[in-house]
Order: structure tokens, then C-alpha cells, then sequence
């Protein structure tokens, strides 16, 4: 880790003003403020004194959204799966059916792993779609306003995920 951080505070000067890569400073801060905590701190006497940053802090929101994917790849997958079983339906058309018959995993709404399966089957179809899209327009932005790039997408792609349809056509995502 040392030999990294060594490698960041070398490169550093070609991203700053007046090097050649001043226009990807924005990619260069997000990677190295992910990695480490950054150097530079708020000493005023209206902030928190607390060793975590902003970062860190959506860092934190992000991996307390794991609850509730797991029970929304559930819930999503069993809603799907009973009402299969409700209409005597025996297979599925489309990508989704032909990975889960090639699986083998099958359509029983009371078997948690098939349920669980069959949702991440809507769910990560939206959560990378809205995690390509936002991040990319994120760096875009970031570097178009020469600004550092706000972590908070990785936390609005998550949250924007959680409340979209799950038969949410991709191209509305």
C-alpha cells in the first residue's frame, strides 16, 4: 500500500493546474480520495471533528442498503415466481427464463436461492444501467466544471434502483 501511495503523490503534479492531464484532475482526485482519506482536512471550529470523511460516509450508506437489496432480490423474485405458479406458467420467455433454465434453478416461489436469483435478474439490469449512466455523467460534469467528483452518486444510483419498477424498460432507466 505504501509503494501506491507513493505512486498517487508521484503522478499527482500531472494532474494539477498547469500539467498535462489538468482535465482528468476530477478522475484522478475520485481514485485517490477512495483509496486513501484525503490530505487536506476542515480544522474550522463549526465542523464535527470526526476522522471520517464524506466519502467514507456514503461508503457507510451504501453497505447498509445490503439489507434491503437482499429482501427486495426476494421479495422481487417471489412475486415473479408465485404469480408464474398462479397462472400455471412452467417456463419464462426471454434472456431471464433461458439463464434460469440453463441454470437449472427453476421457478418455485418457495425456494429462497430461486427467488432470490430470479429478482437479481431485474435488479442488475437497472442497478448497472443507472450506475454506468450516472457515474459516467458524474466524471463528465466533474471534469467539464473542474470540480472533484461527488461520491454521492454511487449512493443515488443505489437508492434510485431501489425505488424503479422492476419491469422498468432499460432505455427509462
Amino acid at each position: 500500500m505504501a509503494r501506491l501511495r507513493r505512486f498517487l503523490d508521484r503522478i499527482e503534479p500531472s494532474f494539477q493546474k498547469g500539467g498535462p492531464y489538468e482535465k482528468y484532475f476530477a478522475v484522478f482526485e475520485m481514485i485517490d480520495t477512495f483509496l486513501y482519506s484525503p490530505a487536506d482536512t476542515t480544522r474550522g471550529s463549526p465542523h464535527v471533528r470526526d476522522g471520517i470523511d464524506l466519502k467514507r460516509l456514503m461508503t457507510y450508506v451504501v453497505i447498509s442498503t445490503f439489507p434491503v437489496i437482499l429482501m427486495m432480490l426476494w421479495n422481487t423474485g417471489y412475486q415473479a415466481n408465485s404469480a408464474m405458479v398462479d397462472l400455471g406458467m412452467t417456463g419464462l420467455d426471454g434472456w431471464r427464463g433461458s439463464i434460469l433454465s440453463y441454470l437449472g434453478i427453476g421457478f418455485d416461489p418457495n425456494s429462497i436461492f430461486a427467488s432470490m436469483f430470479h429478482g437479481l435478474l431485474y435488479f442488475l439490469p437497472i442497478y448497472l444501467t443507472t450506475l454506468i449512466a450516472g457515474g459516467a455523467f458524474e466524471v463528465l460534469f466533474a471534469a467539464v466544471r473542474n470540480h472533484e467528483v461527488n461520491e454521492g452518486f454511487l449512493v443515488t444510483s443505489m437508492l434510485y434502483t431501489l425505488i424503479m419498477p422492476a419491469s422498468t424498460p432499460l432505455w427509462q432507466v
